[in-house]
């Protein structure tokens, strides 16, 4: 399958071990810039309001997709919109790289799954969100479950403990002004060790939409699963509930 991603550095579709193709992979930035606030901007076109109340909005102007996350009380930081999240193969080519993100739990563990991590990936956060994509290659149903694998791939193991990943069928998915489709990717760590800064496993979920101009765009979410404090699956369904596009 093709992966459709021109925030990775290209490679692999390591969620089935295929060959993707290779795009421009952006560079970490670690400008600062003010965190998000509720938007008035929130509505889909049949006026639906996705917003949550006391929520953090997170806006992504470069892959075109709006969301919300619980606020700081409810330990989740709206990372600068330009700041990159990566993860790295082992000769520093990112993987995956995302911005428009936001962390949960951020420094909850000295140690990380894995070590090869740029900006505020690798912090010891319990899940994080963002957006990816901006290419042509492939369908979109490909590229959401393959941003799907990827991120569980790169974010939980990596190329030197690889981990155990899992892909439902992709579905079709229609909100908040996408119409595109969405992939989840259950993950086994395999290098699992008794504690709470390694999950057992993990949890991984693209929303994919395309542009009129044939671009592709992904929003993910990865989440630890068996620790303590992990979200839960009404909580990532809560916060999926608030994605919509920014042309809507």
């Amino acid at each position: 399958m093709s992966a459709c991603n021109d925030d990775d550095g290209g490679g692999k579709d390591e969620g089935s071990g295929k060959d993707k193709s290779s795009e421009a992979a952006a560079s970490p930035s670690q400008s600062p810039a003010a965190e998000s606030s509720p938007s008035a901007a929130s509505k889909s076109p049949a006026g639906e309001d996705l917003s949550v109340p006391g929520w953090q909005t997170q806006t992504s102007k470069k892959h075109h997709f709006r969301y919300g996350v619980p606020g700081k009380a409810e330990k989740w930081k709206v990372i600068g919109e330009d700041t990159a999240l990566s993860y790295t193969d082992k000769n520093g080519k990112p993987i995956v790289v995302m911005t428009g993100t936001a962390n949960y739990r951020e420094g909850g563990c000295a140690s990380s799954p894995n070590a090869k991590a740029i900006g505020e990936a690798g912090k010891g956060q319990l899940a994080t969100v963002g957006t990816t994509g901006g290419g042509k290659v492939g369908s979109l149903k490909e590229n959401a479950r393959n941003w799907a694998g990827n991120w569980g791939f790169a974010a939980y193991g990596g190329e030197e403990r690889k981990p155990k990943i899992k892909i439902a069928e992709v579905k079709p998915w229609k909100q908040g002004g996408i119409n595109g489709y969405t992939a989840t990717a259950e993950v086994t760590v395999t290098h699992h060790r008794p504690g709470s800064c390694v999950p057992p496993k993990a949890v991984v979920h693209s929303i994919a939409q395309k542009l009129p101009d044939g671009t592709m765009h992904g929003w993910v979410i990865y989440a630890d699963q068996g620790v303590p404090k992990a979200l839960t699956g009404a909580e990532i369904k809560k916060i999926m509930g608030t994605v919509r596009s920014t042309d809507s």
